[in-house]
Formats: C-alpha cells, sequence, structure tokens
C-alpha cells in the first residue's frame, strides 16, 4: 500500500504537523495523482479544530485540503480522460453514489452519499478520506477535473472550491449584462465573486466594512464600492439589486442586504455564519424576494467554471506558502491577513 507524506492535525488543540498517511493502489477507474499546490480554506480550519463537531465532526489524524491542483502520474485501465503528465484539478468531492437523482442532475454535491475529500468515510481503505496536504492523492476519474493550461496553477487551486462556491449561485440566478449584482465581503470567496460577476457582464457592487478595501475592489473589477456602515450610502441602492451573493461568514445584519433587492431580487448565502439569522419575514414578502443558499457545485459545472476561468484568465489572488507555514496561515486567515487565499506549495513537503 502506498505511503504519503501530509500534515495532519491530531487533535481539535494541537497544531498540523508531518504525518504520514496511507494511499489506495489505483484501480481501474482511478487516477493517481502528485499534488502540485493546495488552497487553504476556512473550512479546513473548521474542520481541523472540530468547530462543526454537531454536524460534522472530525476523526483524527485529519488532512484537510480540497483545493487540489496537480500532474497526473498514473491512470487506471478504465480511464479515458486523462492520461500520465495531464495537469488536473480535485476539489470537495471524491465520490458519489452516481444513481440518485441529484447525480443524475449532475448535483453531485447534494448526494446522499456523497464523500468528501477529507474527514468522510474512505469505503477502500476504512477509516476516513485524507485531503490534498499531502503529497499524492488516488482518486476515481469521474471526481477528476482538467485545468487549462493557460492557468497560473498556485492561483487554480482555490478556484476548486472559492471559485466554484461563488460561481454556481451567480449561473444559477442568471447572472450577467443588465443585472446589477452585489457582493458582500471582500474576502476568498468574495474576491472570487466580483471576478466572476464582472466576467459575465453584470453591473458589481462590492459591499464591505472596510473602506482601506475600496481600491482593492475596483482593482478586482467592481464598478462602484458601498461602506455598509454608512446607512446614507446604503439607502441610494435601496430596491435596486437583481442578485446579491452574501459571501461572510461572520454575524451580520442580512436583512439590510434584502431591503437592497428589487423586485423577484434574490440573495444567496454561500458564508456560514454559525448562529442562525433573524430575518424580518416583510423584508421578503414585499418585493416577492427570496433568500436562498449554494454549496459548491457539481462536476459538470465545476469543469464550465474551469474553463470558464481559462477563457478569461481568472484565478485566485494568493500567497504562496511552504506547508510549514500552515499553522501561522490558519492565524492569519482567521484575522482576514490574506489578500485573498493561501496556496501551500506541495513541494515544500520534500523538503
Amino acid at each position: 500500500m502506498p505511503h504519503a507524506k501530509a500534515y495532519a492535525a491530531q487533535s481539535g488543540t494541537s497544531p498540523l504537523a508531518a504525518h504520514t498517511i496511507n494511499r489506495r493502489e489505483p484501480t481501474a477507474d482511478d487516477v493517481q495523482i502528485e499534488i502540485l499546490f493546495c488552497g487553504v480554506c476556512h473550512s479546513d480550519i473548521h474542520q481541523a479544530r472540530n468547530e462543526w463537531q454537531s454536524v460534522m465532526p472530525t476523526v483524527y489524524p485529519c488532512v484537510p485540503g480540497h483545493e487540489i491542483v496537480g500532474r497526473v502520474t498514473a491512470v487506471g485501465s478504465s480511464v479515458k480522460r486523462f492520461k500520465k503528465g495531464d495537469t488536473v484539478g480535485v476539489g470537495c468531492l471524491v465520490d458519489s453514489e452516481g444513481s440518485c437523482p441529484a447525480c443524475k442532475a449532475n448535483l453531485e454535491q447534494f448526494c446522499p452519499g456523497a464523500t468528501f475529500t477529507y474527514n468522510a468515510p474512505d469505503k477502500h481503505l476504512g477509516g476516513v478520506t485524507y485531503g490534498g496536504y499531502s503529497d499524492s492523492i488516488v482518486v476515481n476519474e469521474r471526481f477528476v477535473l482538467s485545468v487549462p493550461s493557460n492557468l497560473d496553477l498556485a492561483g487554480a487551486a482555490p478556484l476548486l472550491c472559492a471559485g466554484i462556491t461563488t460561481y454556481s449561485p451567480l449561473k444559477h440566478w442568471g447572472v450577467g449584462p443588465g443585472k446589477k449584482v452585489g457582493i458582500v465581503g471582500l474576502g476568498g470567496l468574495g474576491h472570487m465573486g466580483v471576478k466572476f460577476a464582472r466576467a459575465l457582464g453584470a453591473q458589481v457592487v462590492v459591499f464591505t466594512t472596510s473602506a482601506n478595501k475600496v481600491d482593492d475592489a475596483l482593482r478586482l473589477g467592481a464598478h462602484e464600492v458601498v461602506i455598509s456602515k454608512d446607512a446614507e450610502a446604503m439607502k441610494k441602492h435601496a430596491f435596486s439589486f437583481d442578485f446579491i451573493l452574501d459571501c461572510v461568514s461572520a454575524p451580520h445584519d442580512i436583512n439590510a442586504y434584502l431591503a437592497m433587492l428589487t423586485v423577484n431580487g434574490n440573495l444567496t448565502l454561500v458564508g456560514a455564519p454559525e448562529q442562525p439569522f433573524p430575518i424580518a419575514g416583510f423584508g421578503l414578502l414585499f418585493g416577492r424576494k427570496s433568500l436562498s443558499g449554494s454549496l459548491i457545485g457539481g462536476l459538470k459545472e465545476t469543469q464550465e467554471m474551469l474553463d470558464f476561468c481559462g477563457k478569461h484568465n481568472i484565478t485566485s489572488d494568493v500567497e504562496v506558502i511552504g506547508i510549514q507555514q500552515i499553522n501561522e496561515a490558519y492565524e492569519r486567515v482567521l484575522k482576514a491577513d490574506v489578500k485573498y487565499r493561501f496556496s501551500i506549495d506541495m513541494a515544500s513537503l520534500k523538503g
């Protein structure tokens, strides 16, 4: 059984440290991948520290990482779409039932039997799946994606979660020319939402609490920036948005953004605040507005997103780190001290 170098958390309070894990021998349908870069998602921190224990309790050791870009090193005898040397990606899923209504609709993320890239039951080896903070991974061909050759690989890695998480709802709600779109929060998710909404042809307005993010929001493609603490500035945009993408995980007043929507407007949550929102019913009733959520995307849509990024040369803004800096990176993510995503150079594991 092949071994792989990795970084793992041994408990909810221990720092991530070097660890050795098992990977399966590739089956006929599998692709073996040398991991080149892995993005750091806020979900990694929640999972490593067992902060979702009521919903998704962490099994230790935990090897996080679901924003994976790498190079194919071997393929099984039945693999048709990939060959040795191809540049590929793996996102948040590594398996699903394949025959349920969600899978048949290319919505594998909603499959009751979906297997997440880490901390999910591993039907091949037992125990749980291990993620991309490692030097290699073996994944069924269905869950491997082609990465356009023109994209910077470090910046492409976060597309496998932050990218599809924002692209999917923008496409679902018909964002395009003639639409006014708001992006709430300019972090790892928000900055991708700005890039996609602009590339889709929408009028893009960023809402932020930080005046020091105005210039960066404009650089990323926003047409306008509103400081959400400025009541007068907020009032000017009341009842004018077709769609708002809320990327904030911290507690905030969602009713203030519902008031921004026009008739039949939608606000979609992709941030995941720990506490429930108080929602004013009249804020939805007047205008037939809707509030929804969105979870990553299916495999077909994720490939569509990557191809769109290749066409428009879109990647995440990243700071590249070595795996030895991961614990420091976690603390900086919690302080919002990164523009806008960390990407781990997995060659650092060889040191």
